[in-house]
């Protein structure tokens, strides 16, 4: 309890307290005490205290008297008397003052060091207002709304403003007002700032789908980039077998001679584009390129067609240069070693030819100056650039054949023997058959009319009699000498030769073509008869 009450609200009186009632010996009803005129505490919540004796100068009031003025009441107003026991105060709160209206803080202030009371002893009650917040509680007034706090200036570094434009000697409102204006521009300044970013932003993102959006459309409803004429320079381009028209395409425009493949494509449309050796020129029309490498007489291209001979090979490379009958022939013998022959190449003795086989079909540039030994090297280069690729070394010893060139070998007899490549990848598999040294169909023996007529350097189906023929003494005759003839009796394509290292599984010995879509394969000599009788019905036919 503190000097000046007991705290927040009164106590409940205890029935000890001397002034709580007599109450008696048998401690019947306790008497009330009476009030005895003194005056109320200062505070509402506080109730007078019997157990106070109150004390002034020294001396203790024991009559129950009035003291010259209430302790407690430092400003000498006296307030109505308050009944202990009724249970009720006076409402201290009911009138005008007790809820001032809120004064601004620099008024409050003037006013306070203006109006500051004097010492209690001095200051007339008659003039002193109730006084509400002070003291240690007791008579606080809690229920009272807090005043309303001014909110503190915001300094320039963070309000965007300069905090020389003004001296601090102006009133609160001007300062305030400023204030506002300057978050007014700051807040301009943020917003624009914002605006500058998100446009900014929005130019990004919309050139961003512009471009790619022009792409994708010129991708799929655009005409694609394209040089325009004929182009100028030259210079050489190899096209590798089995490349499609993109492919090609590709090869054009890295080697700089169309700008682009979707140009070269859209001009190609559905012609039909070999692969080889081309001589064209920079810069040209897709329109321009595809024209060149299509018409021979423009293009000085030289094809040469799978299964050729290279005797065949030579008489078109003179009519191409213009050459005197044989000249291309004559420095295939005599430079042959100079031609870039792999080391695996026959050099036998036997051998008609030793370029045989290593002039690979494709398409080459041949142009008025070229010399024979460039175009045959082209050739030969070709040649064994396809061979590396499909490693006929590795697949030889695979296969058991003594060398690349018997692999080679047994690639331009399946080409040579194959009428359709579909059927390809099965006589393949009767070249191996028939060179099994235990076969009892062919006893090791090819018997092909195709190594006839390469021997004999002609190209008929009436290659006589078999009596005739296994009397005729040539290396390459396959109806005499058992095995393989000493080297290739042609120039095998792409599929030839991948049969030849993958053939079909089978036990076949024999095949007759009856017509385009249509071979039949047999396993004994019977049946291959039977067969053959099927072939010659079907060339009646075909007569009438």
């Amino acid at each position: 309890m503190t000097e000046y009450g007991r705290g927040y609200g009164s106590e409940p009186w205890h029935p000890e307290d001397p002034l709580y009632g007599d109450q008696g010996s048998s401690g019947g009803q306790a008497q009330q005490p009476q009030w005895d005129g003194q005056p109320a505490p200062r505070y509402p919540q506080q109730q007078a205290d019997p157990y106070a004796q109150q004390h002034y100068d020294g001396g203790w009031d024991t009559q129950g008297g009035q003291l010259p003025y209430e302790p407690y009441d430092p400003y000498g107003q006296q307030q109505p008397p308050v009944d202990p026991y009724s249970g009720t105060s006076p409402d201290y709160y009911a009138t005008p003052d007790a809820y001032p209206p809120p004064q601004p803080q620099h008024l409050r202030q003037q006013q306070y060091q203006q109006q500051q009371p004097p010492h209690p002893q001095q200051q007339n009650p008659q003039q002193t207002e109730p006084h509400y917040g002070e003291g240690d509680g007791a008579g606080d007034d809690w229920r009272a709304e807090p005043e309303p706090r001014e909110p503190e200036p915001e300094h320039a570094f963070f309000a965007g403003g300069d905090d020389d434009d003004h001296d601090g000697n102006e009133p609160r409102e001007q300062r305030r007002a400023g204030r506002e204006r300057r978050g007014k521009k700051n807040k301009k300044r943020r917003s624009g700032t914002a605006c500058l970013v998100v446009a900014l932003v929005f130019a990004g993102a919309v050139g961003t789908v512009g471009y790619f959006g022009y792409d994708f459309f010129m991708a799929h409803f655009g005409s694609a980039p394209d040089y325009e004429g004929e182009g100028s320079g030259d210079v050489q381009v190899d096209i590798p077998d089995g490349s499609t028209l993109s492919d090609m395409g590709q090869i054009l425009q890295r080697e700089g001679v169309i700008k682009s493949v979707g140009a070269f494509t859209e001009a190609a449309g559905d012609k039909s584009l070999q692969a080889g050796t081309y001589s064209l020129r920079k810069q040209m029309s897709a329109a321009s390129a595809i024209e060149l490498m299509l018409d021979p007489k423009s293009r000085n291209g030289l094809t040469i067609r799978e299964g050729l001979r290279s005797a065949d090979v030579y008489k078109l490379i003179d009519t191409k240069l213009h050459l005197k009958k044989g000249t291309t022939e004559g420095v295939a013998e005599s430079q042959a070693k100079n031609l870039g022959l792999p080391s695996w190449a026959n050099n036998s003795s036997k051998l008609k030819d030793p370029l045989e086989g290593f002039l690979y079909p494709s398409t080459y540039s041949v142009g008025g100056k070229t010399k024979p030994a460039a175009v045959l090297k082209q050739m030969v280069a070709r040649a064994n650039q396809v061979y590396t690729k499909y490693d006929l070394e590795g697949n030889a010893r695979k296969l058991k054949l003594d060398s690349p060139m018997q692999l080679l070998t047994v690639a331009s007899l399946t080409q040579a023997e194959g009428k359709y490549k579909h059927d390809f990848v099965k006589v393949a598999r009767v070249v191996y058959n028939r060179l099994k040294p235990d076969n009892t169909e062919t006893y090791g023996l090819l018997d092909f009319d195709s190594t006839v007529n390469y021997a004999k350097s002609q190209s008929t189906l009436d290659t006589g009699s078999v009596d005739n023929l296994r009397n005729f003494n040539d290396p390459y005759n396959t109806y005499k000498f058992k095995g393989l003839p000493p080297g290739p009796i042609g120039n095998p394509g792409e599929v030839a030769l991948k049969s030849a290292i993958a053939p079909e599984k089978g036990n076949w010995y024999y095949f007759v073509s009856i017509n385009p879509e249509k071979t039949l394969f047999a396993v004994t000599n019977e049946e291959h008869e039977r067969n053959r009788r099927i072939y010659e019905k079907e060339q009646e036919k075909n007569k009438q």
